[in-house]
């Protein structure tokens, strides 16, 4: 991180607290040390500045106190945080006394831990202890540690395998029969990464499962098309609950948008079918998109509503990391659930390397995409043409 001028201590000093920037009097302990840097590191990195009062008030540290820091600091960070933080120091010499800024950038490997395995993260000026099992899970899945579609379904078998649908897969991708693969289904599930010990995983229960909704209800899409332009209104044209596989929730989600969008003549003889207002390809991007990059680790159904001006498609979860609506407009991507992804390119129009924002861009321009980072969602509006 840039080292701080005084000027832009003075206007910090003079601004107070806030999730990047904490004062400390002074600090004895290590383990209150270790704490600090993990919250920075786990938010989004800031400045510790020790010899201040929390109203601002310099009250400036000893020529003994910063060398006594500078080894609380080295130990701290080596010792009692994991994994270890390079943070960096920066004595100031200020009218009222000598202060030391701690500089600790965002970290690169969270979550971080102090010596007691707990994680923290900044809450405003303050920090606290992260205890909610799903937000711990987000951060490990954030670091690349855990995949919500790994985790295994209790009590699930390959006798909840749709039989069909994985044997088309298998006949589809490696040109043969299940039966003339020759092979255990259980090894057959291990191999594809679908389960293990017996039991499927969350991937294998929404590519390849007969009920999916039977063991995770809420991982399915809702729909409904709303007379109007507001949420708020109770009048609705069509409403559909879309449950079962993957496949089958992204063919039903398109059928309902399409079913529902109005089909422009656009020059066409008087008929012809006519063209529908929103090319069904940017359609079927932001569908394919939803279904394969949404949060598992997050309790709540994809959301669809149609209003008489444009669609919104919302997924649970916001961008992952620090990946942003620039970056997903340009192609990049960061990979939630790889193996989902890397199945559905087999299964639907998904073609992987984060070519779908992109391309549904190319058919159609007017898609506006919101990531709601403290609504924990992501959103895609696209505008229907006014045509009256």
């Amino acid at each position: 991180m840039a080292t701080l001028t005084p000027q832009q201590l003075e206007t910090i000093l003079a601004q107070g607290e806030d999730s990047q920037h904490q004062f400390k009097r002074n600090i004895t302990n290590v383990d209150a040390f270790a704490a600090e840097l993990v919250a920075f590191a786990n938010t989004g990195g800031g400045h510790l500045i020790i010899g201040v009062e929390d109203s601002g008030n310099v009250t400036g540290l000893s020529r003994e106190d910063i060398a006594r820091l500078n080894q609380l600091l080295s130990n701290a960070a080596s010792q009692h945080v994991r994994p270890p933080l390079h943070p960096t120091t920066q004595n100031m010499t200020l009218e009222q006394g000598m202060i030391m800024v701690v500089s600790v950038p965002e970290g690169l490997n969270k979550p971080y831990m102090d010596n007691q395995a707990r994680i923290w993260v900044k809450a405003g000026a303050d920090k606290r202890h992260v205890t909610a099992r799903e937000e711990i899970q987000r951060m490990f899945q954030a670091g690349g540690l855990v995949y919500a579609e790994e985790t295994l379904i209790l009590d699930s078998s390959s006798k909840d395998l749709h039989s069909l649908l994985l044997g088309n897969y298998i006949q589809h991708r490696y040109g043969k029969t299940l039966d003339e693969l020759n092979l255990p289904l259980d090894q057959v599930i291990r191999s594809l990464k679908l389960g293990k010990d017996g039991e499927l995983n969350l991937a294998g229960l929404l590519l390849f499962g007969q009920n999916p909704q039977q063991f995770r209800p809420v991982f399915m899409v809702k729909a409904v098309y709303i007379d109007g332009t507001n949420i708020a209104s109770q009048h609705y044209r069509d409403s559909e609950d879309i449950e079962g596989p993957l496949i089958n929730q992204y063919e039903r989600a398109l059928s309902f948008i399409t079913r529902n969008l109005h089909r422009l003549q656009a020059g066409q003889g008087v008929n012809s079918l006519g063209k529908l207002e929103i090319p069904e390809i940017a359609l079927q991007e932001v569908l394919v998109n939803a279904l394969i990059h949404r949060d598992y680790f997050i309790s709540a159904p994809i959301r669809i509503l149609m209003f008489t001006d444009r669609v919104e498609i919302i997924s649970p979860g916001h961008l992952p990391n620090h990946l942003t609506i620039e970056q997903i407009r340009f192609g990049l991507s960061n990979m939630r659930n790889p193996i989902i992804a890397s199945h559905a390119t087999r299964q639907m129009p998904y073609r992987g390397l984060g070519s779908g924002i992109p391309r549904a861009l190319e058919h159609y321009a007017f898609i506006q995409f919101i990531d709601d980072r403290a609504g924990n969602q992501f959103k895609v509006i696209m505008q229907r043409p006014q045509t009256g």
